[in-house]
């Protein structure tokens, strides 16, 4: 009965360390002559083939342009210069997104060092259509409340299952 109750204990803690099959995605983008966006998610992965959806500045309602991603998650377009401002971008696949936002019409920043520009991170979708879920991955002091003792509880409740003997 003890072998059981430590061997399930031992399960659990070689569960503990496994990788979580979900994700987040990460959308960058830099100007050039054009708009170049590399979506990937926080993986590394590339959103290959993910619909793209371009707003203008001024006109969020009405999509300007809309394409998909190739193969390495890239999608470049170019920008109307008569309709200066943020214009933002959508990215999607599969239930995951991100929208970056873009200025157009102000001379983009050279970086110091004399390399690329920096890419700039988009803000992550949520599954809902137009929601925006803040970037941050940490837990507020409730949810940590939560998942802790849950973890306890299932720890509890499994050592006391395999505790109980057989019948």
């Amino acid at each position: 009965m003890r072998l059981n109750l430590v061997l399930a204990f031992a399960l659990i803690g070689a569960g503990w360390g496994l990788p979580l099959l979900a994700h987040g995605v990460e959308l960058e983008h830099r100007q050039v002559s054009s708009v170049e966006i590399v979506a990937r998610f926080d993986s590394g992965e590339p959103m290959a083939q993910a619909q793209v959806l371009v707003y203008a500045a001024g006109n969020p309602s009405e999509v300007w342009q809309q394409g998909t991603t190739d193969d390495q998650g890239r999608f470049s377009f170019v920008p109307d210069a008569t309709l200066p401002g943020n214009w933002e971008v959508m990215v999607r696949q599969a239930g995951h997104g991100a929208i970056a936002t873009i200025p157009v019409g102000a001379a983009p920043a050279a970086p110091a060092n004399g390399s690329e520009p920096d890419m700039t991170p988009g803000v992550e979708v949520g599954s809902a259509p137009n929601s925006l879920i803040s970037p941050s991955t940490t837990l507020s002091p409730v949810q940590r409340g939560i998942t802790i003792g849950s973890v306890i509880w299932g720890l509890i409740g499994t050592g006391l299952f395999f505790a109980r003997g057989k019948r």
